[in-house]
């Protein structure tokens, strides 16, 4: 099972934002800035999958013209 399967959006949205106030509070040593960066960018792309597949969806149900 891939992260996005195991990973709703709101919790992969709500994950990205902890990371992101972690990254701005500053602190952290390099090593984990990356980390957090890191996951940061896998958490984005999952969040941007949700909504690709969720626009997808409603394009297909949209009737045409």
């Amino acid at each position: 099972m891939t992260e996005q399967q195991q990973l709703s959006y709101e919790q992969a949205r709500a994950e990205l934002a902890g990371v992101v106030e972690r990254l701005e509070a500053g602190g952290a040593t390099l090593e984990e800035s990356l980390a957090l960066w890191e996951r940061g960018e896998k958490l984005a792309a999952i969040c941007q999958q949700w909504l690709d597949d969720a626009r997808a969806k409603l394009d297909a149900a949209r009737p045409e013209s």
